[in-house]
């Protein structure tokens, strides 16, 4: 099993800050239920659909944070998120068709409200500040669905045999996928270096944590399906 060390550098001194925003996000009851195959699946289907949504905005974001860099390796490692974002999506819809959703209803679909909470918010952080802000507020999405998806393959009561869920938890034990995570963590680092992280960090501990937060309820609008139902 692969692992990526979550602990190290500027990112791991914001998930340390974040605190239990940060377990919360990580070990939030939708997670849990989910690692049991408990989670009920119309709680999964509104989650998928929503993420649909987002995942568009998130390619707007990484797209913005490209015009933001300055050099051509760093533009590289951005665009290369950028690509698997809008790769993903096809796959992404392919999962979803396996659940009864198909892309025309998803596009229709109305943003939820916490889809456009947390979507709107990166684009506002990353037109209102510069690439290490907008890089700060992508991680906790970026690099916190590996540690997710990580933790629950290396936990022994994770359910796979006969779980609806086993090959979204699969997915994230992909080499090409932590590889993409990797290289994220790797971005983070040159333009922390770069602008002035050390002296900013309150101010990036407080983009993170906000966008931390933003995914919890992201994983609580999933749960809040079953109780509207």
């Amino acid at each position: 099993m692969q692992s990526v060390d979550f602990s190290q550098g500027l990112y791991g001194r914001l998930r340390q800050q974040a605190g239990n925003d940060w377990q919360d996000y990580v070990a939030h009851p939708f997670i849990q239920q989910l690692s049991r195959g408990t989670l009920p699946e119309n709680a999964f289907r509104r989650y998928l659909t929503q993420d649909y949504l987002f995942l568009i905005h998130f390619a707007r974001a990484y797209a913005l944070l490209v015009s933001k860099l300055r050099t051509l390796p760093e533009m590289r490692a951005a665009t290369a998120s950028l690509n698997a974002i809008v790769a993903e999506l096809p796959l992404h819809v392919g999962y979803c068709e396996n659940w009864g959703l198909s892309e025309a209803q998803m596009m229709q679909e109305p943003e939820a409200a916490e889809t456009m909470n947390y979507t709107r918010y990166v684009l506002d952080i990353g037109h209102s500040g510069d690439a290490l802000d907008l890089l700060v507020a992508l991680l906790p999405c970026v690099a916190g669905y590996a540690e997710i998806g990580l933790r629950l393959l290396n936990a022994p009561d994770t359910v796979l045999e006969g779980s609806p869920y086993a090959s979204w938890i699969r997915n994230y034990g992909d080499p090409d996928y932590l590889n993409g995570v990797r290289a994220a963590l790797s971005l983070l680092e040159t333009v922390g270096q770069q602008r002035g992280a050390e002296s900013r960090f309150s101010e990036l501990s407080a983009i993170f944590t906000t966008a931390t937060r933003l995914e919890s309820a992201f994983w609580q609008m999933g749960l809040n399906a079953v109780q509207s139902a």
